[in-house]
């Protein structure tokens, strides 16, 4: 058996295990990155960024559709075909150079890349294939992967969302199972990709991680997209259609011709021996500390597989701050908040505390909300639905979270976390001069609406 030495082991090349690795080698540590499959992880290969392209293929045919019909902008077009061949293909390109890419900067960091599948043997050794590993640090970031339901098992008609960033064809029926961000983001694209789209969820609305005020404009969305929703049903199982019962007990068959599993994702825990460490779990997930060290002296977690919220982007900041931890450097990873974003349509975002948050947190708050009806840019990109809302303390006006729905609004997100890092106060907000015309000036408007004098409403 070969043998290697590091100093510092990284078990997962996703965006939490990658971002490790480039910032240990930018500090000179030593580092070997191991990947059974594709550098980028599920983010760049099969989530986050394919995802993307395919919303955005739905939307640019389903606005190509529209000016074929009834366009209000005075654009006529013949109506448009989808060959959805050539449209993976596209978002497949996007993958490639952005794992390439990754490939890349590891090569310029130094960082030895082993593809293959590890098994952990204690705290110090890793086995990938014939190469045993020993080092003096481990960081763990294997993220995470679907939840699967045994009453639909993956293959045939049932597809995950793996198999549906990647259509061989759009079929005419869709059921999604799931009203969760993964669910409504492809549902929506399908739908808008010419699918008959029904969304299944045992709640009694959809995305129930969110509040009620900011899901409604999703909701009104689905209902003009011609989306069906059967809200408050379970599944029983599928035999050609869906069985599913609502909650007074009456059962319905779906007729469908895909069935989309998408009940959210779990710690990816399983497969690699880690049982070996014997570790504290929080349930599913690694238990951390405030450094993502573990249980065991040197061992660290990061992204997924240490527990929600499960985002790309809090994988990569805890990773970068774990490299910086084992050059040496005193660091914490303590954000005042995390943006969430649903790339729905609407999109969501959401950063920080919520009005109920806040309140169960003992905080007596203002909590102002201003109309993208009211905002100009948000009119010429034919949106007037959603809006910006702030939540603030009341004795000093320190902005404690930010919740937007509407076209476009992930783009707000990293000007909400900012405010939140920096303590930003509502005049703060409000005495910024925000550029005319942007989706950005309700954001003003909803800081100068809590201070009791929006300009535009």
């Amino acid at each position: 058996m070969q043998s290697l030495n590091t100093t510092l082991l990284i078990i997962g090349g996703g965006p939490g295990g990658y971002v490790t690795a480039i910032r240990a080698g930018q500090l000179g540590i030593p580092t070997i990155l191991v990947e059974g499959q594709s550098l980028g992880g599920t983010c760049l290969n099969i989530g986050c960024i394919p995802s993307k392209a395919l919303i955005h293929v739905a939307e640019q045919f389903h606005q190509t559709q529209h000016h074929s019909q009834h366009s209000t902008l005075g654009i006529s077009v013949a109506a448009p075909t989808l060959d959805i061949t050539k449209s993976v293909e596209w978002k497949d390109g996007i993958v490639d150079r952005l794992t390439t890419g990754v490939a890349a900067l590891l090569k310029k960091n130094k960082v030895q890349v082993i593809n293959g599948w590890a098994k952990v043997i204690d705290g110090k050794t890793v086995d990938v294939g014939d190469t045993r590993i020993q080092c003096e640090h481990l960081v763990l970031a294997t993220g995470s992967t679907s939840v699967n339901l045994p009453i639909l098992p993956i293959g045939g008609p049932i597809i995950s969302s793996t198999e549906a960033l990647a259509p061989k064809s759009v079929p005419k029926r869709l059921v999604v199972v799931g009203g969760g961000y993964i669910g409504l983001e492809l549902g929506i694209a399908y739908r808008k990709l010419g699918a008959e789209v029904s969304v299944v969820e045992a709640q009694d609305r959809i995305l129930p991680a969110y509040d009620a005020e900011l899901t409604q404009p999703v909701h009104d969305a689905l209902k003009q997209l011609g989306v069906k929703l059967y809200l408050k049903h379970s599944v029983l199982g599928f035999d050609g259609t869906l069985q599913v019962r609502d909650h007074e007990g009456e059962t319905l068959n779906l007729e469908t011709d895909q069935v989309l599993v998408a009940v959210g994702r779990k710690p990816n825990t399983q497969g690699w021996n880690l049982e070996a460490l014997n570790l504290d779990m929080n349930g599913s997930a690694i238990k951390i500390d405030s450094r993502c060290q573990t249980s065991m002296r040197n061992v660290y977690a990061i992204g997924d597989l240490s527990g929600e919220p499960m985002l790309a982007h809090r994988a990569m900041a805890q990773g970068e701050m774990v490299a910086e931890l084992i050059s040496g450097k005193t660091r914490e990873f303590n954000p005042t908040a995390v943006a969430a974003v649903c790339f729905t349509d609407p999109e969501l975002v959401v950063v920080g505390k919520t009005p109920d948050e806040a309140k169960a947190a003992g905080l007596d708050c203002i909590v102002s909300s201003f109309p993208f009806a009211a905002n100009g840019r948000a009119m010429t990109l034919e949106s007037k639905s959603g809006f910006v809302r702030v939540v603030a303390r009341r004795d000093n006006h320190v902005i404690v979270g930010w919740q937007a729905v509407g076209v476009g609004v992930s783009e707000l997100s990293t000007a909400f976390a900012q405010s939140l890092e920096m303590g930003a106060r509502l005049e703060d907000i409000g005495g910024t001069i925000h550029a005319h015309p942007t989706l950005g000036e309700a954001v003003q408007e909803a800081a100068l609406r809590a201070l009791g004098h929006a300009l535009h409403l």
